[in-house]
């Protein structure tokens, strides 16, 4: 049986929403407000969107960004996963709802320099993203791409993100022909990365925690039954008390790194835990060695 549905709960999933909601809204205004008016995009499928606006003057990024999505998700739906699309279908929903409503509202920028509209809605942008991430949501669009093709063929993720992204920022001089927009959308792609990474300490960031409780039998159940995660036991023996002692020992995403450290709170506050980032994760249900 799933975890009962409790109000505490349900104020945290609430909680992760509102944070998720104001992300995606940080991104399209930041995108909006300062990146679009001068005719300059970035990667990811607002990248693409925001080409085509500038290529027709008439299609919103809004209405694009969520029919590209839409198709993603309908063609990853097997391959990655109800809850993973599902996740998407409602961050991409949002996403075109605040494009629609952010786009209208600057149609002149709001700061009379270039380079520095387009370093502000950026950052502005990538920390919104960030933000997003850490919370649970998920922005679909290349994101999608690269873990489908991950599925099937030895190529990191990294490698199709960058040369997605790069492919979108590219195609962008064919529309528009101009030199000094072609270098600013990189630009873009430059400080979103930065900024991004520095949010969310690494899109694929895992951590290793190693617990010290008399209950870490009941803290590995929960873990099992409302995350689907694997923990192991190691045996301990303490140099000062001389006794032995179970040690838990998981690795996780960073996406349940929040809902872990919940669960041992919450059965035992007064456990000893350390936590560490780990540099990579190979094996089931992580990466494959990728060259």
């Amino acid at each position: 049986m799933g975890e009962k549905l409790t109000f505490k709960k349900i104020l945290q999933e609430a909680k992760s929403y509102f944070f998720i909601f104001l992300g995606l809204a940080m991104f399209t205004f930041g995108w909006s407000a300062f990146l679009t008016p001068y005719e300059v995009s970035g990667g990811g499928v607002a990248g693409a969107a925001s080409i085509l606006y500038f290529a027709t003057k008439t299609i919103p990024i809004g209405a694009t960004t969520f029919v590209l999505n839409a198709i993603l998700i309908a063609v990853a739906w097997k391959v990655l996963g109800t809850k993973f699309c599902v996740n998407s279908l409602i961050c991409t929903v949002v996403m075109s709802g605040f494009f629609a409503l952010f786009q209208p509202l600057f149609p002149k920028p709001i700061v009379d320099d270039m380079f520095m509209s387009v370093i502000i809605g950026s950052a502005i942008a990538a920390y919104g993203i960030g933000v997003a991430i850490n919370w649970g949501g998920n922005t679909g669009g290349v994101d999608i791409i690269a873990l489908m093709i991950g599925k099937y063929r030895n190529i990191s993720y990294g490698r199709v993100s960058l040369f997605s992204n790069v492919l979108i920022v590219g195609a962008s001089y064919f529309v528009l022909h101009d030199v000094q927009k072609l270098v600013y959308s990189f630009v873009v792609l430059l400080v979103f990365i930065i900024v991004s990474d520095l949010v969310i300490d690494g899109y694929r960031q895992t951590y290793q925690f190693m617990v010290f409780s008399k209950k870490n039998d009941e803290i590995a159940k929960k873990i099992n039954t409302n995350l689907h995660r694997g923990a192991s036991f190691l045996k301990g023996y303490g140099s000062y008390n001389h006794q032995e002692s179970d040690v838990l020992l998981i690795v996780a995403h960073k996406t349940d790194k929040r809902a872990i450290t919940r669960i041992i709170k919450e059965i035992d506050p007064d456990a000893f835990i350390t936590i560490s980032k780990t540099a990579s994760v190979f094996g089931k249900n992580f990466d494959n060695i990728k060259i």
